[in-house]
């Protein structure tokens, strides 16, 4: 009975959060909105929240969430890396959460259909954006790779993971330490628009790469707080 009733209160609490940022948060920044989370609610909140929501790349981001002054101080650092990235790297739909930044490759830009090596043309953007990480040493990157419904679910799982690999060998080829990068194949199961459509299943095919703090930063957040 009592794991129940925690369960219960985490998940209103979840919707409590949720809610706020659907209606009354319109206003905010996005680095207010990353002080608000964290503080709020916590990282385990957050990663539960993106986890339900069916996002990894959102749950990365707010489950790394340290929020409050420190967070706002991460997020001051994030705005300034994601205004770098938006000028530099062509191709790239550049979106500020939280404490994060997320950038996003439709999956024509970077690889042939059905292919997992990068086009020539990709390589330029993806060496913009190897720049800027080498600029912002003290951020951890996740690399996601998605597909659309077509095919089998294990095709597109390995495919998925294919494409996200090579895109974290090209990353690290242009002095970017492998330390910092990880990667995760999600295929066709966190699907972002219809795939019934040739649009949707378009949008559904593409490359997520999400940049958090690393400990380093949180460590100077927290410091830059007292």
């Amino acid at each position: 009975m009592k794991t129940l009733k925690i369960k219960i209160a985490t998940l209103g609490l979840a919707l409590a959060t949720v809610g706020i940022f659907g209606t009354g948060c319109d206003s905010f920044t996005k680095t207010q909105k990353g002080a608000a989370i964290g503080a709020g609610s916590g990282g385990v909140l957050g990663a539960f929240i993106g986890k339900a929501a069916g996002n990894t790349a959102l749950g990365a981001i707010i489950g790394g969430a340290v929020g409050g002054t420190a967070g706002a101080f991460i997020g001051r650092n994030m705005d300034r890396q994601a205004a770098e990235i938006k000028q530099t790297v062509p191709g790239a739909t550049v979106t500020r959460e939280g404490e994060g930044i997320l950038v996003k490759f439709d999956s024509g830009i970077l690889f042939d259909t059905d292919k997992s090596d990068l086009k020539p043309e990709a390589q330029t953007s993806l060496q913009n954006l190897a720049a800027s990480l080498q600029k912002n040493l003290n951020t951890n990157i996740s690399i996601v790779g998605h597909t659309d419904n077509t095919g089998s679910a294990s095709h597109n799982m390995a495919l998925s993971i294919r494409r996200a690999e090579s895109v974290k060998s090209f990353i690290a080829a242009n002095n970017v330490s492998p330390s910092r990068l990880t990667t995760v194949g999600k295929g066709l199961t966190e699907p972002i628009a219809d795939n019934t459509t040739v649009d949707g299943r378009a949008q559904n095919r593409r490359v997520e790469i999400v940049i958090v703090a690393n400990d380093q930063m949180k460590q100077q957040a927290q410091q830059a707080a007292q």
